[in-house]
């Protein structure tokens, strides 16, 4: 698939995964998903910015740089209907889950909620003072989340159109962003300080400040009740979340502990540093277990499998090591990286193993056979973070200001999400499957509604 002649600004599958639409220069593409061929060319007058989807595969939306939105027959190609009204270019339109609606955003500050049959507009809503560039719908399609240049994400009720909340707090660079395991809850980083939200009201719960530098890694307890942080400072801190209470400091590295995590049966976590190793330490009582001492520069992150019986460590050196975390042997050491290892993440099912590079690359690799089984290529710079999907199925990577979405199991590059105007240090999908949560150098969180 490579006809066109200007970059490429966004694709999206049809729901029943036989067509290709493809956004460009005045123009957007549908194509034969099987075939790689194109079927239909659909006209702007200018940049073609998003394009969704309606759940029955009948109808495609097309935002663009000349302010309108277009809206297709997904078999013909013919031009339904062209909604105007916005004053400033249209960046991001997507279907309601029932598709009885159509919202978009535009450089306005606006949002517009048209209805999806007769292309009336329903409602405006205003609040945003900057661009506002992404939307993302709550499971149950009740609730939207928009986010703007002017530095905040607004919450809205989609039926009533009231502004629920907005989330601002950070006017600098966010480090680390994850759920909590029920998804109600988003903890994320700028600096010294973690501040945790409630996702589905959008208020700011509290903000946990006694680290004395940066803080590089969150991890939620399983149960969801502690949260750790790693430090710059040397320390990991374990925080009861209830009422941000500092419950422990976890002392012994000799330099910046770089990430952190627990294990999934909630006894263990480990912590990986500058010092070039890494502690597992009692969950419950903040005892140091064992140090692992099996690279040789920068330890940069770590992850328990599934089951909690193997640890992966990456680092500075290009390698990952897989250890046993009962006695702390090591059980093997994947190279193949050829510069540091970023980030780190299990399938699932625990049968795969991701890891992501200073390289440009995520590979892939199978944990029972102790082999590499594929390398996602594509990225245009060092990959920061990556995460699976709760399935398993999708697995995101962020380089840069880029973030791509990969089916796991073919390595086809599904989606590119671009809007972050800094690098992309951290990812994290909600339980749900359906969110996806960046957070970025340029002092914002974004929500992705995920395909």
């Amino acid at each position: 698939m490579s006809e066109h002649d200007n970059r490429v600004l966004d694709v999206a599958f049809s729901p029943d995964g036989q067509l290709l639409a493809s956004a460009s220069y005045g123009v957007a593409k549908l194509w034969d998903a099987q075939a790689g061929q194109v079927i239909r060319e659909l006209k702007h007058d200018f940049w073609v910015t998003d394009l969704d989807f309606s759940p029955d595969g009948r109808t495609l939306a097309t935002a663009s740089l000349d302010r309108t939105v277009k809206l297709w027959d997904a078999q013909t190609g013919r031009l339904r209907r062209s909604l105007s009204g916005h004053k400033g270019s249209v960046r991001s339109v997507m279907f309601s889950s029932d598709g009885k609606l159509i919202i978009s955003a535009s450089d306005d500050g606006e949002i517009k909620l048209w209805n999806g049959q007769s292309g009336r507009l329903v409602r405006t809503l205003t609040g945003h003072d900057g661009i506002v560039g992404y939307l993302a719908l709550s499971p149950n399609g009740q609730v939207l989340a928009s986010a703007s240049m002017d530095s905040s994400i607004r919450i809205w009720n989609i039926q009533t159109g009231r502004a629920l909340n907005t989330l601002l707090g950070h006017n600098d660079r966010v480090d680390s962003a994850v759920f909590s395991p029920n998804g109600q809850m988003i903890a994320f980083t700028s600096y010294d300080r973690i501040r945790l939200w409630d996702v589905q009201t959008g208020q700011e719960l509290r903000i946990l400040r006694g680290h004395s530098r940066n803080v590089n890694s969150l991890a939620f307890s399983p149960d969801g009740k502690t949260l750790a942080s790693a430090s710059v400072d040397s320390t990991v801190k374990l925080w009861e979340v209830q009422n941000g209470r500092l419950m422990r400091t976890l002392s012994g590295h000799a330099d910046s502990v770089n990430s952190v995590a627990f294990s999934p049966d909630g006894r263990m976590l480990a912590s990986a540093s500058a010092d070039d190793t890494v502690r597992v330490w009692d969950a419950r009582t903040g005892r140091l277990m064992r140090t692992i001492y099996e690279h040789f520069a920068d330890v940069t992150s770590v992850a328990f499998s599934p089951d909690s019986r193997l640890l992966a460590t990456g680092s500075e050196d290009a390698t990952v090591n897989l250890l046993d975390v009962q006695t702390g042997q090591l059980v093997t050491s994947f190279t193949g990286h050829a510069r540091a290892v970023r980030s780190l993440a299990f399938s699932p099912d625990g049968r795969l193993l991701a890891s992501a590079s200073s390289d440009n690359t995520v590979k892939l690799w199978d944990i029972q056979d102790r082999r590499e089984i594929r390398t996602f290529s594509g990225h245009d710079s060092s990959v920061l973070s990556m995460a699976f999907s709760p399935d398993g199925r999708m697995l995101a990577s962020a380089f840069y200001t880029t973030i791509k979405l990969w089916d796991a199991e073919t390595g086809r590059e599904l989606r590119t999400l671009s809007g972050h105007a800094s690098c992309v240090n951290s990812l994290a999908f909600a339980p749900s499957g359906l969110t996806l949560a960046s957070g970025s150098c340029d002092g914002t969180v974004r929500l992705w509604g995920v395909p």
